[in-house]
């Protein structure tokens, strides 16, 4: 595999993840009672889904925002403690 000079990399974590795949290690992680406490969104809260939070979030900035901000933080916390990051 073919991979770019140190300066071409992103230095973003969150680059080449999907919004879909984040909510899915979200959800895996915390589970959706929690995920629903950490952001106070409908979708997360009352029959919570995958398709139905994506739509929500793709159209709501506030929510996105906070939702890769927990993803982060979960990275963060897995490093920490040595266990496995979600692959990018």
């Amino acid at each position: 595999m073919n991979t770019p000079p140190p300066a071409q990399r992103s230095r973003d974590p969150l680059h080449g993840i999907t919004l879909e795949r984040m909510l899915e290690a979200l959800v895996a992680h915390f589970g959706w009672p929690l995920l629903g406490e950490h952001v106070a969104i409908r979708c997360f809260m009352i029959d919570p889904s995958i398709s139905s939070s994506l739509r929500f979030l793709r159209k709501t900035p506030w929510a996105r925002e906070k939702v890769e901000s927990i993803y982060l933080y979960m990275l963060r916390e897995q490093k920490r403690q040595g266990t496995s990051a979600p692959p990018p």
